[in-house]
């Protein structure tokens, strides 16, 4: 099947529409602006001179997984809702609009790769998950890669057990998930396996972001060991594979969410702020950098359920539609943050303005697994050929 073929409105139906909304509603009585403010931007020499982690408020993330969002990518087979990616994108939607700090999306895209993965091993860490465990991916090496052939730990056998040896790098919300999703290089194969955060030889080193609703940490394994039914594949990168495109979307509909952010508390200032006893919004200066923010927007919003979609009905293009869903919310979150910072003015530069953690969350989601050039790049590589070929 190719994207021709998808059906009306992305999938995108009256179940989907529900979780949204309770979504939009959910977070807007639990996390609106100033509480997200006091939460992770109440004191900045604790941030940048101290170097400690911003808050997250653990009790509304059991409210959301009360609510069952951590078994949403769950099949029903393992406990979980099995719900579309079409439905998902849009929860996660929200979830960018309001910059939760929480280990949602990486639980999410966690579970992609469980499953993947597929057997029973998966299917039983899928139902931990299900349940309310969070999780998060550790596959990046030293350099930033996540290609199938790069991997800084290794694993070798050592009293009937497997051991884990060396370190993940940038592992998103480390210090909030409760269970690990690795890779490791065991001879000539790739193993994946899930670590519990309390396992022996676990240990997280912190690394400074700016963006201050999330952590990131470099996961050292000081021979840390894994039993058989905890290594749920032996063909690591082709789970991985299958899982990427719908790992991209998962990001680019937060970049969406916190995009729409910025437009619309910049439209609102832009209306409220007078310049020459006129609303700022009344110059061509101002409207028309908002108006193309607001097309980049929907442009990229429209790609992320497109591609959500081809996903949820197996396209075969589904991996190229997620890379330009990608590209298309990279571009968009970095215009409107752009835009949003100057279009406030001197207050959009300082400490106390709330635009500035959406724009750091935006920056951070537009680096995250590749940039719109990066996604550009293998595109044109799949489409056209290497150019250096």
């Amino acid at each position: 099947m190719t994207a021709r073929h998808l059906p009306k409105d992305f999938g995108f139906g009256a179940d989907e529409e529900m979780l949204r909304d309770l979504a939009r509603k959910f977070l807007d009585e639990h996390l609106p602006v100033q509480t997200l403010r006091v939460l992770v931007a109440e004191d900045s020499d604790a941030v940048y001179e101290r170097g400690e982690r911003a808050r997250w408020d653990e009790g509304l993330w059991k409210q959301m997984v009360e609510l069952g969002w951590t078994g949403l990518a769950v099949p029903e087979s393992a406990g979980g809702v099995g719900f579309k990616l079409a439905g998902i994108v849009g929860l996660v939607e929200e979830i960018g609009r309001h910059a939760v700090p929480s280990p949602l999306v990486t639980t999410l895209n966690a579970t992609y790769v469980l499953n993947a993965a597929g057997g029973e091993a998966a299917s039983k860490w899928a139902s931990r998950i299900a349940d309310g465990a969070s999780a998060t991916l550790a596959l990046t090496d030293a350099t930033g890669s996540w290609a199938p052939d790069a991997c800084d730990v290794t694993a070798r056998g050592a009293d009937g057990r497997t051991v884990l040896s060396g370190a993940a790098h940038f592992v998103q919300d480390a210090f909030k998930a409760e269970l690990f999703v690795t890779s490791a290089r065991r001879g000539d194969e790739r193993i994946l396996c899930v670590v519990p955060r309390g396992a022996q030889g676990v240990r997280l080193e912190q690394n400074h972001i700016h963006d201050l609703t999330r952590d990131q940490a470099t996961l050292h394994f000081d021979d840390v060991p894994v039993e058989a039914q905890d290594i749920v594949s032996s063909e690591a990168a082709d789970a991985i594979a299958r899982a990427w495109p719908s790992i991209l979307v998962t990001v680019a509909a937060d970049l969406v969410g916190c995009a729409e952010w910025q437009l619309q508390a910049t439209v609102e200032y832009a209306k409220n702020r007078k310049q020459f006893d006129r609303p700022l919004g009344f110059f061509q200066a101002v409207k028309h950098p908002l108006v193309n923010a607001m097309m980049a927007i929907d442009r990229a919003r429209s790609l992320v359920y497109h591609a959500a979609c081809s996903i949820d009905e197996g396209a075969s293009d589904a991996a190229n539609l997620a890379r330009m869903a990608k590209s298309a919310a990279s571009d968009a979150g970095a215009f409107i943050s752009d835009r949003s910072v100057q279009l406030h003015g001197g207050i959009g530069f300082t400490w106390e303005s709330d635009v500035h953690l959406f724009f750091k969350r935006s920056l951070h989601n537009q680096a995250l697994y590749g940039d719109s050039v990066y996604q550009r790049r293998k595109l044109a590589d799949e489409l056209i050929g290497p150019i250096d070929a």
